[in-house]
C-alpha cells in the first residue's frame, strides 16, 4: 500500500476494499438445484455496493463460465473487481443443502490465491477481510501482509466465518485467527464461530478475549437471539428483527455490510454506546431483510433505510 502524495498520478480511491474469496453457491432444495454467486467476502462487497458504498473487491476467480457469472453479478451492484482478481483456472464452488428450517450445510471446492493490492489504489477508509482466504495458503500470507501494511491508514474489519472442514487443526486455525485479530479494529463472528474457536468460553468471555488481543470492537451474532457488541467500556445486546426465514445464506455477510456502512458514518463519536446501538440495529435489520428471500440477496440502501 502507498500513501496519497502530492506528486505523481492520482491514486484511485475506494471507500471500502474487501479481500477474500468469491465462489459459486450450488444450492440444493426440495425444488431443485440452482447456482448463485457467493463467498463471504464477495457477499460483503456486493452488500456494500447495494448500500451505495464505493467498494472494490480483491478476489480470485477463474476465466470460466462461473467466473463470468460472478463478475456480472458484482458489476451489477457497482463493485469494482480489482486488478489480479481473474487469476484461477477454475472458479471455486460451495455446495449448499438447505434444511427444512432454512439452515444451510456446505461442501467446498476451493482454491485460494489472492494477489497483493496494486499500488494504484489509495488506502480505503475501511479494509474488510475474512473467511476462507484468511486461513488457507497462499492467500492467508497475502491477507496478513496487506493488513500489516495498511493498519495505520484505515479501519480494518475482520470476520473469520469459520468453515471447520477447510481449516486443518483447531490449534492452527485459532492461532491464525488471533494473529489477524491483533491487526484488526473490528472483529465480527457468529456464535457458532465463537463456540468452535473457544469451546470452553462463554460468548461474553470470547468478546473479552478478542478485545484483549487488541480489537476495539467485538461483535458476536446469535441468530434469532440477536447480537452482542462489546468494547472496553460498553456492552450492548441488540435484539434480532422478527422474520419469516426462507434461507440464511448471506445473512451474516449482509449484517457485516451494514455494520461497515455505519462505521463509515460514525464520525468522531468512536464507539460510544449510542454508536454501538446504531451499528447493531442497522446490521440486524439488513440481516433480517436478507433471510426473507432466497440466496445472498442483501438490501439496497433505500430498502434498508425504509425499514429503519
Amino acid at each position: 500500500m502507498h500513501r496519497v502524495g502530492n506528486a505523481g498520478p492520482a491514486l484511485q480511491v475506494m471507500d471500502v476494499v474487501v479481500m477474500g474469496e468469491s465462489l459459486i453457491d450450488i444450492v440444493t432444495t426440495p425444488d431443485g438445484i440452482t447456482e448463485h454467486p457467493g463467498g463471504s467476502p464477495a457477499n460483503v462487497a456486493y452488500g456494500l455496493a447495494r448500500l451505495g458504498v464505493r467498494t472494490g473487491l480483491l478476489t480470485a476467480i477463474g476465466n470460466d463460465r462461473r467466473g463470468a457469472a460472478i463478475d456480472k453479478h458484482l458489476a451489477g451492484a457497482g463493485v469494482t473487481l480489482l486488478p489480479g482478481s481473474r487469476s484461477l483456472d477454475r472458479t471455486s464452488t460451495a455446495a449448499a443443502t438447505i434444511a427444512a428450517d432454512g439452515s444451510a450445510s456446505y461442501a467446498f471446492d476451493i482454491m485460494c490465491d489472492l494477489k497483493p493490492l496494486e499500488p494504484a489504489y489509495a488506502p480505503p477508509k475501511v479494509l474488510h477481510t475474512g473467511s476462507i482466504a484468511s486461513f488457507l495458503a497462499p492467500s492467508a500470507a497475502t491477507v496478513q501482509t496487506v493488513l500489516q501494511q495498511i493498519r495505520d491508514e484505515c479501519t480494518i474489519t475482520y470476520d473469520p466465518n469459520i468453515r471447520p472442514a477447510l481449516l486443518g487443526s483447531h490449534a492452527d486455525a485459532r492461532s491464525t485467527f488471533e494473529e489477524l485479530v491483533q491487526l484488526a479494529d473490528v472483529v465480527k463472528l457468529s456464535d457458532e464461530d465463537a463456540q468452535w474457536l473457544y469451546p470452553r468460553k462463554t460468548l461474553e468471555d470470547t468478546a473479552t478475549h478478542i478485545l484483549g488481543l487488541g480489537a476495539e470492537l467485538a461483535v458476536i451474532t446469535k441468530g434469532s437471539s440477536g447480537s452482542l457488541l462489546a468494547t472496553a467500556g460498553a456492552r450492548l445486546s441488540i435484539p434480532a428483527v422478527d422474520s419469516r426465514v426462507v434461507d440464511t445464506i448471506g445473512a451474516g455477510d449482509s449484517y457485516m455490510s451494514a455494520l461497515i456502512l455505519r462505521l463509515l458514518a460514525r464520525g468522531t463519536d468512536g464507539f460510544a454506546p449510542s454508536v454501538l446501538e446504531q451499528l447493531g440495529r442497522t446490521a440486524a435489520m439488513a440481516s433480517a431483510i436478507t433471510v426473507r428471500r432466497a440466496g445472498a440477496n442483501p438490501p439496497t440502501r433505500d430498502e434498508l433505510l425504509s425499514h429503519l
